[in-house]
């Protein structure tokens, strides 16, 4: 009954949203209150009905009704109630009903908070995307399909997904994803009304903030698992699916930016409205690779060609509609004549807007590339790590130079003495540093020597920023988020130029040396929990005047048939200590001897930290601008 719930609040909310939309159209050609008003109230119901939905799945999940095939996939009896409840979003079809809720509840808040006079074609550009995901969720990916026979035990979820930090990643990386919705809804509804003005940047600011925090937060919990979960101690793999959630993310940044011209300046709004469509079309394209299988990843949700090309049509008509509706206005949008001297805010935001965006554009051609050539060939190629370090590496570099210098440049006027009084230190103790790690550690990667001095530049820049400019709105928001850039810098140099990795084979008893510590095997005892079976590694490390222990874990899930890696970690201001247990090998004698592989990884909490930092300095400017668009005149 409970399924049936579900899917019956489902095909309501398709109801709702279509009768929302043809009200809000009433709307704009009568412009009659009474039809604004009951759009609005229907945008309510629709995100109430989405949210009922959603809740009928993870009751259908905690319940464990293996009637419904996909609790049957992704469930299992024996799995702890946590991951019962993850188990709603850690499937293709899951996950597409908490997209839907999410495009829903940014409809609605924009409905409730937004009552300007984009309003209402907002609300009908928005409700235009949610039925075409409703529509595919509907007829091409219910969650709520029954099957027969009832099987009496479930397959259980993928064992790489029954982690915290996993379970926490894809609702709130939806919730950044979801939230580049209200920005696109404005925009169109800006290019639809012909106005697009300084006003349509004022209402788009606080929404791209949402959407960049909790696309920060996401993207650094998802990493922060593949470091310690997968057991190979890196945090970014360049993986199609990362770079898929990476290439809004750095639009998103880029318009906000931007959107600090448009809305104080009234200046680059075309380009503004510009990045705002393709940050959200780059969204929809990561669904796309996450659900057809044209791409291999750990990540990805699905292996479904044919649901993969509904995806990609959604993401035909709905981006490249509103991108054929800008082309149509562009001819009025890009007649705005504001000058201002190259070197200026407007010239230093500029150009970080034209670097954050070819960033993005060479993180796309390397994510498409195989596919592109596979479709036209056959021909297979892997494009990794080496390709996107050598291309985005430079670029991002152009712009983390220019990050600090921009809030001390005058608007219009052009002009370097306050930015080199300001930003003097900051520019000694980078070269210090730069030179200092040449000299001294000689061994070192010339890129994480550039990355640090890039971190000190950058940190200071907005430690100076914010005590000469402290008394100005929005001010510590953006200091702290150019503040955690820098120390999100600092632990990558650290990590990825100063880490040392050593892997052997030990029987108990046994030791070796890796990066300046002994580890010594006493045993490896089972360590089985509620669905899985566990062999735990118990080791002895010395060095530094200190001895601990640690115990790394291989688990095996049968429901699953797979094996997962539970590293041990030891964390200090320094960095982690990182032990993982390997496979068992047999050796010649018939002692069993086991795979250990230990690392350092200097400064790594830095990254994840610097991230965090980031996002909570989204989170405080857009506080700010919600006060102070709350405050009198």
């Amino acid at each position: 009954m409970i399924a049936e719930i579900g899917r019956f609040a489902l095909s309501l909310a398709l109801a709702l949203v279509l009768a929302q939309m043809l009200c809000a159209l009433i709307g704009t050609r009568r412009d009659t209150a009474i039809w604004e008003a009951l759009s609005r109230r229907a945008v309510a119901l629709v995100f109430v009905s989405l949210a009922a939905s959603f809740a009928c799945l993870i009751t259908v999940f905690v319940q464990s009704d293996f009637s419904v095939e996909n609790v049957f996939m992704n469930s299992h009896s024996a799995k702890p109630l946590g991951y019962k409840i993850a188990g709603a979003w850690g499937s293709h079809e899951g996950s597409m009903v908490m997209w839907c809720a999410g495009l829903a509840g940014y409809s609605a808040a924009l409905a409730h908070f937004y009552r300007g006079p984009l309003a209402t074609r907002a609300l009908i550009a928005a409700g235009g995307v949610l039925v075409l995901f409703l529509v595919f969720t509907i007829f091409a990916s219910n969650p709520f399909d029954r099957m027969s026979p009832v099987p009496l035990e479930g397959r259980g979820l993928n064992p790489l997904l029954q982690d915290p930090a996993l379970a926490a990643h894809p609702p709130l990386l939806y919730l950044g994803l979801t939230g580049l919705l209200a920005p696109f809804a404005l925009s169109v509804a800006a290019l639809w009304r012909g106005r697009s003005g300084k006003e349509w940047a004022q209402a788009a600011r606080p929404w791209t903030l949402a959407a960049f925090t909790a696309l920060t937060v996401g993207i650094t919990l998802g990493s922060y698992w593949a470091y310690y979960e997968l057991g190979w101690g890196g945090w970014w793999f360049w993986d199609p699916v990362e770079n898929a959630s990476l290439m809004p993310w750095l639009l998103t940044a880029a318009l906000l930016h931007s959107l600090v011209v448009s809305a104080g300046r009234n200046a680059l709004t075309g380009w503004s409205l510009f990045l705002s469509i393709s940050a959200f079309s780059l969204a929809m394209l990561g669904l796309f690779l996450t659900r057809s299988g044209v791409l291999t990843s750990v990540h990805a949700f699905a292996l479904d060609p044919r649901r993969g090309v509904l995806l990609l049509s959604i993401l035909a008509v709905a981006g490249g509609g509103a991108l054929a509706l800008f082309a149509l206005r562009a001819p009025n949008i890009f007649k705005e004549k504001v000058k201002f001297d190259p070197v200026s805010r407007e010239g230093a935001l500029i150009l970080n807007n034209a670097l954050l965006t070819m960033a993005a554009a060479i993180v796309l051609l390397g994510t498409l590339y195989p596919l592109i050539l596979r479709t036209a060939s056959g021909d297979d190629v892997a494009v990794g790590g080496p390709y996107f370090e050598l291309t985005v590496g430079p670029v991002m570099a152009l712009a983390l130079l220019i990050l600090p210098v921009a809030p001390f440049l005058r608007w219009r006027r052009g002009g370097w003495r306050e930015a080199r009084r300001r930003l003097l230190y900051g520019a000694i103790g980078a070269l210090a540093a730069l030179a200092g790690i040449i000299l001294i550690a000689r061994d070192a990667p010339l890129g994480a020597a550039v990355t640090a001095a890039l971190a000190i530049w950058v940190m200071a820049g907005a430690l100076s920023d914010f005590a000469t400019q402290r008394r100005q709105p929005g001010t510590l928001g953006r200091g702290l988020a150019h503040f955690g850039v820098g120390l999100f810098l600092l632990g990558a140099a650290g990590d990825t130029g100063f880490s040392i990795e050593r892997s052997t084979a030990l029987t108990r008893g046994e030791s070796f040396e890796a990066a300046g510590r002994t580890v010594t095997l006493e045993t490896v005892r089972r360590a089985d929990g509620a669905n899985y079976l566990a062999d735990e590694g118990v080791l002895t490390v010395t060095g530094a005047g200190r001895q601990f222990q640690m115990t790394p874990e291989r688990r095996y899930f049968p429901t699953a048939d797979q094996t997962t890696t539970e590293v041990a970690l030891r964390r200090s201001l320094l960095g982690d200590y990182y032990v993982a247990l390997g496979q068992a090998r047999e050796r010649e004698n018939g002692e069993i001897a086991w795979v250990i592989r230990a690392s350092n990884h200097p400064l790594v909490w830095m990254v994840f930290a610097g991230a965090f930092l980031t996002a909570t300095g989204g989170l405080v400017s857009t506080g700010s601008h919600i006060r102070r668009r709350r405050r009198p005149s």
